[in-house]
């Protein structure tokens, strides 16, 4: 460690940067500060922040440019990350486990078992990989020089025999239980254990596979050896060359089960450790002194094999800018760095010196004493400095034939992923930063991505193109705005969505089918008898047809109501006239018809009272001339005092005039509307209706409080 070190993140140094900058600017009087203070109380159109929640961007107007967007943690953290290319396939046909290292978040018990089952498929792979690898080294390993005297011979032959000694000697039971799980492993693969039940699929026990993984580790960690481990290599070859067929990662998984644990959404290498037992994995994740907030643990496998410069790890770090999210449109920058570890790659110690790249992690470390010398001081390189360094070694082709393509697809397709899940946000953009680990094969692993990358010079070459790339952005999303063939540097244009096509719209062709919602109608009471007083003498028995008889001469429209109407008389219940109607000599009153149809079968002189339960108050029927009756002598006339009086329903009185009109006071008039009745008023006491009136056959209730009839008939009476 660096004497006095201290753990401080980059962002504390900005801030003490920030802080002594501003100390300056206040003692100084030069152009900067004059401009900064001539543009204090203006509103910003061009916002760039380290931090997203220092501004608030649903409060900015659309023409204020930011540089960030809302809601990317699905692919800025390690947990929203890890969940996320689960879902690559739905969105690309492309496999997420052939460039990003599978990974688990220990959040949840399901998460938990999955990781735990790798580790075990893993440990059993391992255990065939050191089979194989135990033959080849015993095959190649170099015979002793025949120079050699024979003393130096017997002293090393016995220090091997003293060494094998001390080696436990494991049975090979071991190998078979191994192949086995892997066989399993690989059936599964195949979609083999579809039509097998769970309890059938459990290759060991829970005690077996704790003994499985401790012998593992005996063979992997401590001092022990299969000594039959010969007679099983060509079925463990076999085996591991059918794994390496359909699982892209078992080059990467090398034979120490290694996996790093890092917290879900810290950045710049805070709390990441690496481990090979899973118990202290397990012991960590379930510990009791973590806050709840940051228990969201994200275990990924690491990268055992990875590609070495002078014998020391290093990854890349590369930009690439999203200008839009609908539809996207990535940019990829040709430039990136490399960071080298201070300490050189070992996978006997787990210490994060060796094995973690990142600066805020490197700057605490001195560079180790046996570490190259041709690596810089800085620990940093160019992406121009390594292919130089391919090229001198007979492989510059690969940088643009193998890692510079591949880092793109990554990206495009972590990209599309995510889109749905960010805030798309108009005239916003950022600046990413993704870490890449190359493999022995050359190939890119994509780490992480990060937001608000660093753009601290803290190296010559972080002084260098820290500074172009933010050059360079400005161009793409400032100056490319008014003229789209303006310089944009080291930008190229990786991705843009294609605009999607509309099918065409015709609104001729559009219509809608179905039924229209009826509002249910009001029930009524039914009148079913009426006792109009004594009956009439015999042959004084008028029915509806001796009316319908003297409209022989009206007209076909009149005569075509009246058959319907007809057709309906024998449900009704006959009424008689108390006397032998007679033209008086006071007030006469005439009967005319004055619709084609009337809600009811209610004629004159005689009554056949219809149910109205299915008759609407609201129906409005079309009006004909009026027709006189032909022979006035048939119906004799009496005054209506005389006629009403006697009038009486069976179970409440059917009309009931006013105060102060021509009929009896005892006589009750009724309302049409709720069935109440009305008394003295104008107006009914329940539904505050006016009184109906009655015109040449119908009954109305005047809307505008008058005596003339309104569009709306509420009922039929035989009225004079």
């Amino acid at each position: 460690m660096v004497p006095n070190g201290e753990d401080e993140c980059e962002e504390s140094k900005y801030i003490e940067d920030e802080e002594d900058n501003e100390m300056i600017f206040q003692k100084s009087n030069n152009i900067h500060d004059v401009m900064s203070r001539l543009v204090k109380t203006e509103i910003p159109y061009f916002l760039w922040t380290i931090k997203r929640d220092v501004v608030d961007y649903h409060n900015l107007s659309c023409d204020q440019m930011l540089n960030h967007y809302g809601k990317t943690a699905s692919f800025t953290t390690k947990i929203g990350l890890c969940m996320n290319m689960r879902n690559l396939p739905w969105y690309v046909p492309a496999n997420p486990h052939s460039f990003f290292p599978r990974c688990y978040g220990l959040c949840s018990d399901g998460e938990k078992q999955e990781f735990l089952d790798d580790f075990r498929r893993t440990a059993a792979s391992s255990i065939l990989k050191w089979v194989v690898s135990h033959h080849n080294y015993s095959k190649n390993k170099p015979r002793a020089k025949k120079e050699e005297n024979d003393e130096e011979m017997s002293q090393n032959k016995d220090q091997a025999n003293a060494d094998e000694k001390k080696l436990i000697d494991l049975p090979g039971q071991l190998i078979e239980v191994a192949c086995k799980v892997c066989e399993d492993y690989l059936g599964q693969l195949e979609h083999d254990d579809i039509d097998i039940s769970a309890e059938s699929l459990k290759t060991l026990s829970e005690a077996e596979w704790k003994e499985l993984v401790q012998q593992y580790y005996d063979l992997i960690h401590g001092d022990a050896c299969i000594s039959s481990s010969k007679t099983y290599f060509a079925q463990c070859q076999s085996i591991l060359n059918k794994i390496m067929s359909v699982n892209p990662q078992s080059e990467i998984d090398g034979m120490k089960n290694i996996w790093i644990l890092k917290p879900g959404a810290k950045s710049r290498g805070r709390d990441i450790v690496c481990m090979d037992r899973v118990e202290e994995i397990m012991k960590l994740v379930t510990s009791d002194n973590i806050p709840s907030k940051d228990n969201k643990w994200v275990v990924q496998k690491y990268i055992e094999t990875p590609l070495l410069i002078y014998d020391t790890k290093f990854d890349i770090r590369q930009w690439f800018l999203v200008t839009d999210w609908n539809p996207l449109t990535i940019w990829f920058y040709k430039e990136s760095y490399l960071r080298f570890s201070t300490q050189r790659f070992s996978l006997d110690s787990l210490d994060s010196a060796i094995h973690l790249c990142n600066n805020s992690i490197q700057k605490h470390f001195k560079n180790a004493k046996d570490r190259s010398p041709l690596l810089p001081c800085y620990n940093m390189w160019t992406s121009t400095k390594f292919q130089e360094y391919l090229q001198k070694r007979g492989r510059g082709h690969v940088w643009h034939n193998i890692i510079y393509p591949s880092m793109k697809k990554a990206i495009t397709h972590t990209m599309k992923v995510a889109q749905d899940h960010v805030e798309a946000r108009k005239n916003s953009f950022e600046l990413y930063g993704a870490d890449f680990i190359l493999g022995k094969d050359f190939k890119p692993w994509l780490i992480e991505i990060n937001s608000s990358p660093t753009m601290f010079p803290s190296t010559p070459v972080t002084a260098q193109l820290c500074t172009q790339v933010q050059e360079d952005t400005i161009k793409v999303v400032v100056d490319r705005k008014t003229d789209r063939n303006c310089d944009i540097g080291n930008f190229e244009l990786l991705w843009r969505q294609p605009a999607v096509e509309l099918p065409p719209f015709s609104g001729s062709n559009l219509f809608v089918e179905g039924f229209n919602i009826q509002k249910g109608r009001r029930h009524m009471t039914p009148i079913t008898n009426i006792n109009l007083g004594s009956p009439l003498p015999a042959g004084h028995m008028l029915r509806n047809k001796c009316f319908g008889s003297q409209q022989d001469q009206l007209s076909e429209q009149t005569m075509s109501s009246k058959q319907d109407v007809k057709a309906r008389e024998d449900k009704g219940a006959p009424c008689i006239l108390p006397m032998p109607l007679k033209r008086g000599s006071g007030r006469t009153y005439k009967i005319s018809s004055v619709y084609t149809k009337t809600l009811s079968n209610m004629e004159f002189p005689s009554f056949a009272i219809q149910h109205l339960e299915n008759i609407s108050h609201k129906a409005v029927f079309p009006r004909t001339k009026t027709t006189k009756l032909v022979d006035t002598n048939i119906l004799s006339t009496v005054s209506i005092a005389s006629v009403l009086q006697s009038i009486r329903s069976l179970e409440n009185p059917v009309f009931q005039p006013p105060k102060g009109s021509d009929l009896p006071s005892s006589v009750p008039a009724p309302c049409l509307i709720c069935k109440g009745t009305f008394q003295m008023e104008k107006t009914c006491k329940r539904c505050s209706s006016f009184r109906a009136t009655i015109l040449q056959g119908n009954a109305y209730v005047p809307l505008n409080g008058q005596n003339s009839p309104s569009k709306r008939m509420v009922g039929s009476l035989w009225n004079f």
